[in-house]
């Protein structure tokens, strides 16, 4: 009889654990269901951020793909962040998703335009939308306009059964254009049945936009119908999805993570439970109402300039001074409008600028703005608000200059930036001139939620 050293031995056996763990996890997958996998994730070594991310995502599978005969049902909110609205874009088309068994049983998109002619003109529009867009009534192309999702997906709901929409749905996904660029970038260019051109990750966008704005003209499509392109551009990419290799496939679980911290995809779901991990993972675009140190949310809704957000670069410079009897804070938002000329896809940039800070902060001076500010409190937050212009090929600097609580110190600084959905790596400077006047400063992109961590004294 031939003998086995023990190095064989506790090779042996390791792989006959190793091979049992993968039966179990099998079984109790197929089973039970993705959740399952939830106790191995826990004690599995990995950064906390990645292991909630990761038990996050299964939860969502999960209830997505999940084998129990129900079908469900969620409203995608797409966001063209050309346009750029708080919640992260014009809403310019609507989609409703209908999943069961793991399988897509039905796919439609609607054309927002279409659709608001069904609601009642009855609910006044926030300011300043009446006076910059000429509307006397708010409805579900407009519903994003508050910096925090979850309010955003009650006014989406709420227009959508004013419509007579009659699906009740269990979750509410909104994404950016950028969430196409990114997957497309993994994919590869695709071309549409029916459709002219290829779409890339370097022109879908803007070819998208000629097509339903001026391309369709041609093409004998109906007005109404000049949106189709999108339903079948979101299918064929998700074919193509399918199709790619196993590091393409990682790449695009890469892309999708960095699109959920950076808001260009938000959640919502019905589902309680569910929705807790959503929100402990920040996928869920909320306005941090638990924050207790300095504080800074800068909000654009780009109102009457067309899809100017294409050509419009921002920057933020932000100084905190200790070195006064209370600490002073001076937030200065440039924006370069680069387009050199009007046409029908830009013009001149018209934003309504709110700036969200720590609550009990009082404004000294507002320069930059084209019409008187406005002030108020939400989110346990104060905010102040204007309108800004910018002219075509030029530069334009906003500055609010403000005092700060008395309860945010120097030895116990911390700064909280949240970031808006639909922008991207917002260039930031951070400077904090301390009691003895000596000053420290720190730059980066403003691509997530970030926190700024303080100093000793």
């Amino acid at each position: 009889m031939k003998k086995y050293s023990a190095k064989f031995w506790i090779f042996f056996v390791f792989l006959s654990a190793l091979f049992l763990f993968g039966w179990f996890v099998f079984w109790e997958v197929r089973h039970q269901g993705l959740s399952r996998l939830l106790p191995f994730l826990k004690v599995a070594p990995m950064k906390e951020e990645t292991r909630t991310d990761m038990e996050t995502l299964l939860l969502v599978a999960d209830n997505v793909l999940r084998t129990d005969g129900k079908e469900r049902v969620f409203l995608l909110l797409f966001q063209n962040n050309l346009e750029l609205r708080p919640g992260g874009g014009f809403i310019g088309s609507f989609g409703i998703l209908k999943v069961r068994d793991g399988s897509v049983t039905e796919f439609a998109v609607h054309d927002t335009g279409n659709f608001d002619g069904r609601i009642p003109s009855t609910v006044t529009p926030p300011y300043p939308m009446k006076e910059t867009l000429g509307i006397d009534s708010w409805k579900l192309r407009d519903s994003n306009y508050a910096p925090d999702f979850y309010e955003n997906v009650a006014m989406a709901e709420r227009f959508y059964l004013m419509g007579n929409g009659t699906e009740k749905f269990d979750g509410v996904i909104a994404l950016t254009t950028n969430v196409l660029t990114s997957f497309l970038r993994v994919v590869g260019p695709v071309t549409l049945e029916g459709f002219p051109g290829t779409y890339g990750a370097d022109n879908a966008i803007i070819d998208l936009e000629y097509q339903v704005e001026q391309g369709y003209r041609s093409q004998n499509i109906a007005f109404g119908d000049r949106k189709s392109v999108m339903g079948v551009l979101g299918l064929k990419v998700l074919e193509e999805m399918k199709k790619v290799s196993l590091t393409k496939k990682y790449e695009l679980f890469q892309a999708l993570l960095a699109d959920l911290h950076g808001k260009d995809i938000q959640l919502f779901f019905h589902d309680e439970y569910l929705q807790a991990y959503i929100k402990n993972a920040h996928w869920d675009g909320a306005v941090d109402t638990t924050w207790k140190n300095d504080y800074l949310f800068a909000v654009d809704a780009n109102l009457n300039s067309f899809k100017s957000d294409y050509f419009v670069k921002r920057s933020y410079d932000y100084v905190v001074d200790f070195s006064q009897e209370k600490p002073q804070a001076k937030l200065s938002i440039t924006y370069e409008h680069t387009a050199k000329a009007r046409d029908w896809f830009t013009k001149e940039y018209q934003t309504f600028l709110r700036v969200y800070v720590p609550e009990g902060s009082y404004a000294h001076k507002i320069t930059g703005n084209t019409k008187e500010p406005v002030y108020g409190e939400a989110f346990g937050k104060k905010y102040f608000g204007t309108l800004v212009q910018v002219p075509l090929n030029s530069e334009k600097t906003v500055t609010f200059e403000y005092s700060l609580p008395q309860n945010i110190e120097q030895q116990w600084y911390d700064l909280k930036i949240q970031k808006q959905p639909g922008l991207s790596d917002t260039p930031v400077t951070v400077t904090i001139i301390k009691k003895d006047g000596s000053k420290e400063k720190n730059h980066f992109a403003l691509d997530r939620d970030r926190i700024w961590s303080g100093f000793d004294e």
